[in-house]
């Protein structure tokens, strides 16, 4: 099917920035949407920012103007720049991409990264 490898979380203090990215990997024929999502401990999944194919990227208001999500279509990925991180913004963030893979044809993809811990100390 399709893979995806995330990379750039860690420890950073409050106020600070990181880069996440993700790339896509397979029989890849389109990619459709490209999001990031957050999961903090005790709490469910949430939606951080998603990317269409071309347009603007929309956000959470938890973290609109702060995070800025981009792709490179051509390398089929996707990244994510926070800045002024908050301790709030504590939690492993996921990134999944939807679109057609080809195999026998095409079909449809739904694939998530393993996870990048980000860590915001006061």
């Amino acid at each position: 099917q399709v893979q995806l490898v995330e990379s750039g979380g860690g420890l950073v203090q409050a106020g600070g920035s990181l880069r996440l990215s993700c790339t896509a990997s397979g029989r890849i024929f389109t990619i459709n949407t490209m999001d990031w999502y957050r999961q903090a401990p005790g709490k469910q999944r949430e939606l951080v920012a998603s990317s269409p194919y071309s347009g603007r990227a929309t956000y959470a208001d938890s973290v609109e103007g702060r995070f800025t999500a981009s792709r490179d279509n051509a390398k089929n990925a996707v990244f994510l720049q926070m800045q002024d991180l908050q301790p709030e913004d504590t939690a492993v963030y996921y990134c999944n991409v939807r679109g057609l893979y080809s195999n026998a044809g095409l079909r449809d993809f739904d694939s998530w990264g393993q996870g990048t811990q980000v860590t915001v100390s006061s």
